[in-house]
């Protein structure tokens, strides 16, 4: 198969689909790889590097989508992108479709195929393409909490371990899935002072046994919720529910209560944010105030640690690349009932449940796209 690579275009973004090593791998199995030029630059790798490796280099993103039967990327296809794709093209990269509806219907009216990291499951019924990622977000979110909490950054001048003799930083996380536990590890390791909400009777049990009294495991419930940020510096949004949009569990009104200077965090920010203030931000500006309360909600916080980040990914998706490069992507689908959940749409069609409700889309089940 031909696999493209197109240099990634939202703000900021340093990261790419594939590393020089992955494209070794899919190059000795005899597949082509495209690479636009200059798209390793953000996590250390030339065109050389990729070369090096097998791989020809394209002059641009036109380039890649013309001629590559398989785009592989790390964010969303951005509107320039989408127009590039091609009917029946196979894209392969993290899409969070739920609160995008421009970006929906443009990937149905082009008749390709998008296929979702971050629906894609695993025999737990686990994210293993988001994973990564998310523990890279929630141990971000820390020091992104931290660096926001200082007073020339609009935060209250809080030090969030504090110092003997001055109490530390008041932590709340929203959601003990990978990206609250990585998060509370980081928050926990400062010496801040950390309460996780969580619903699930099993994450709260996990959580109880890894913490210990080291933090607070608290049920999820608003009253719960309301009364610790009303005394929390820093607050994370780390809620997830896959393929739809994240729900509000901090409102407006709730901002009044809380201290000026305090921090919010919307690691789900991605799929519309856990906070009813939230709108996506960018590194290059990444936060703004509501009612004396800082925000920081930058959508792809992983590219901000790019080549950790790239490797990281890697190592999850170039299994899935391999299989959807040899086998051709209906047959991998058929094959491994964990990728098929990563399939979004398909031939004009909204092949993710989440996405098509909260769209208003009929929704088609992805069996119906493999019996074609």
């Amino acid at each position: 198969m031909r696999i493209g690579v197109p240099k990634e275009i939202k703000n900021h973004e340093y990261r790419v689909g594939l590393t020089p090593e992955s494209v070794a791998e899919l190059t000795h199995l005899g597949h082509q790889v495209l690479i636009e030029t200059q798209a390793g630059a953000g996590i250390g790798d030339s065109d050389e590097d990729y070369r090096a490796a097998g791989a020809e280099i394209a002059p641009d993103a036109q380039a890649v989508f013309e001629s590559a039967e398989m785009i592989v990327k790390v964010k969303e296809p951005q509107a320039i992108e989408r127009a590039m794709l091609q009917r029946g093209q196979l894209l392969f990269t993290y899409l969070h479709l739920a609160p995008d509806p421009d970006q929906t219907r443009e990937l149905v009216s082009s008749g390709a195929t998008a296929i979702a990291y971050e629906t894609v499951t695993d025999s737990s019924g686990a994210l293993p393409l988001l994973k990564p990622m998310s523990q890279v977000a929630g141990r971000m979110s820390i020091q992104a909490g931290a660096t926001a909490l200082e007073k020339a950054h609009g935060g209250r001048g809080v030090l969030l371990g504090g110092v003997p003799g001055v109490q530390p930083a008041k932590v709340v996380i929203l959601g003990g899935g990978v990206v609250g536990f990585h998060a509370a590890e980081n928050a926990v390791g400062l010496q801040a002072d950390v309460t996780i909400f969580d619903k699930s009777p099993m994450a709260l049990e996990r959580l109880s046994s890894h913490f210990g009294a080291r933090a607070r495991v608290l049920y999820s419930n608003k009253a719960a919720i309301a009364e610790q940020i009303a005394n929390a510096d820093l607050v994370i949004g780390a809620v997830l529910i896959p393929g739809a949009s994240a729900p509000k569990l901090v409102t407006r009104e709730m901002l009044s209560t809380m201290k000026t200077g305090a921090v919010l965090v919307d690691v789900a920010i991605d799929q519309g944010g856990c906070f009813e203030t939230s709108h996506p931000t960018t590194h290059a500006e990444p936060t703004f105030v509501i009612d004396g309360i800082v925000h920081y909600c930058v959508a792809n916080m992983p590219g901000g640690v790019a080549r950790t980040s790239t490797y990281a990914l890697n190592n999850a998706t170039l299994p899935h690349v391999t299989r959807l490069a040899s086998k051709g992507w209906k047959e991998a689908l058929k094959a491994d009932p964990h990728l098929r959940a990563g399939l979004n749409v398909w031939d004009g069609k909204v092949t993710c449940e989440p996405v098509a409700k909260v769209q208003g889309y009929d929704y088609v089940a992805p069996e119906l796209a493999l019996a074609s």
